[in-house]
C-alpha cells in the first residue's frame, strides 16, 4: 500500500469528539492538555461536553478539529509505530486541515498551530458582518460550470466565487448573500441536482476574506515554520510544497483562495498513492475520496476502535 494522510476541515466537529481517545490513551490526553495550555482555554472540555453551538464557533471548531487529528497521529506513533515520516507519501488537509497536516509533518509546533487556528477562526468570523455573506453547495455541476455560474452571479459590486472544489459534482460557492442566492438559481437553470445555502457563519475562501488574510499574514510571520518531513499538498495550488516561506505564503492565500481538494486527491493518486487515511473527527474526506476516484481506498481513523482496526491491517 502507498499511503497519504489527510486531515478534516470545518463541519467535521461534533460534541464528544476526542472523548474516547482521551479516556483510552495517555498520548491523546497530553495533546489535548497542550492545546488547552496554548490557548489558555479548556477547549477539551468544550469538545467532550459541548455545548454544540459554542463548539461550532469557528474560533473553537478549528483548533478542536486539529487537536483531535493530532491526538490520533500521536496515538498511532506510540501504540502502532506508525509515523507520518516513515509511512506517508504525502499529507494534505481540507482548509484548516492543512494546518493539521503541517503539524503532523513537523512543520509547525502543536502550540503554534493551535494559536494560529484560534486567530484564523476569529479573523474569518470578523472579516464579514453576519448576514452579509453566504455559502452554497452546488451539486451536480462540474468545476467549470460552477465557475461560470459564480461569474454570472457576480456584479453590482457583489462577489460570488468558487470556494471548494470538493469532488466531481460537488462545488461550494461563497460571497455576498445576494450573489450567492443568484448563483443557486443559475445553477438550477444549468441542471444542478441540488443547490442550497449552507449553515455557515461567514463566506469562507473568497475575496471577502481579505481582512482575515491580512491578519494571518501578520500571525504567520511570527511563527517558526520548518520543512515538513513529507511533502504537503497545498489547498490553493493542488501541488506539493516543502519550502517554509512558500508554506507561509500559501497559508495566507488559502484564506481567500479556493480549496482545490478534488485536484489534490487526484495529484496524490497520479503519484501512486492508493489509500487516503483520514485522521481525526468524522468521515467526510474518506467519503469524498471514493467520489473523486473509485480506484482509491478511503479510510477514517478517529476513535479507539478505528485505531485498533487500522493497526490490524497495517
Amino acid at each position: 500500500m502507498s499511503w497519504a494522510f489527510v486531515f478534516p476541515g470545518q463541519g467535521s466537529q461534533a460534541v464528544g469528539m476526542g472523548k474516547e481517545l482521551a479516556a483510552a490513551f495517555t498520548e491523546a490526553r497530553e495533546i489535548f492538555g497542550e492545546v488547552d495550555e496554548a490557548l489558555k482555554q479548556n477547549l477539551s472540555q468544550l469538545m467532550f461536553e459541548g455545548p454544540g453551538d459554542t463548539l461550532t464557533l469557528t474560533e473553537n471548531a478549528q483548533p478542536a478539529l486539529m487537536a483531535v487529528s493530532m491526538a490520533v497521529v500521536k496515538v498511532l506513533e506510540k501504540q502502532g509505530n506508525v509515523s507520518i515520516r516513515n509511512t506517508a507519501r504525502y499529507v494534505a488537509g481540507h482548509s484548516l486541515g492543512e494546518y493539521s497536516a503541517l503539524a503532523a509533518a513537523g512543520s509547525l509546533s502543536l502550540s503554534d498551530t493551535a494559536r494560529l487556528l484560534k486567530i484564523r477562526g476569529q479573523a474569518m468570523q470578523k472579516a464579514v458582518p453576519v448576514g452579509v455573506g453566504a455559502m452554497a453547495a452546488l451539486l451536480g455541476l462540474d468545476i467549470d460550470q460552477a465557475l461560470d455560474v459564480a461569474g454570472q452571479a457576480s456584479g453590482n459590486g457583489e462577489i460570488c466565487a468558487a470556494a471548494n472544489d470538493n469532488a466531481p459534482g460537488q462545488v461550494v460557492v461563497s460571497g455576498h448573500q445576494a450573489a450567492v442566492a443568484r448563483a443557486i438559481e443559475l445553477a438550477k437553470a444549468k441542471g444542478a441536482k441540488r443547490a442550497m445555502m449552507l449553515p455557515v457563519s461567514a463566506p469562507f475562501h473568497c475575496p471577502l476574506m481579505k481582512p482575515a488574510a491580512d491578519v494571518m499574514a501578520e500571525a504567520l510571520a511570527k511563527v517558526a515554520i520548518t520543512s515538513p518531513a513529507v511533502p504537503v499538498i497545498a489547498n490553493v495550488t493542488a501541488a506539493t510544497v516543502v519550502d517554509p516561506d512558500e508554506i507561509r505564503r500559501l497559508l495566507v492565500e488559502q484564506v481567500t483562495g479556493m480549496v482545490r481538494w478534488r485536484e489534490s486527491v487526484q495529484v496524490m493518486k497520479d503519484a501512486g498513492v492508493d489509500t487516503l487515511i483520514e485522521l481525526g473527527s468524522g468521515k467526510v474526506l474518506a467519503g469524498l475520496t471514493k467520489r473523486i476516484n473509485g480506484d482509491l481506498t478511503g479510510l477514517s481513523v478517529g476513535t479507539p476502535h478505528d485505531i485498533e482496526e487500522f493497526l490490524k491491517k497495517k
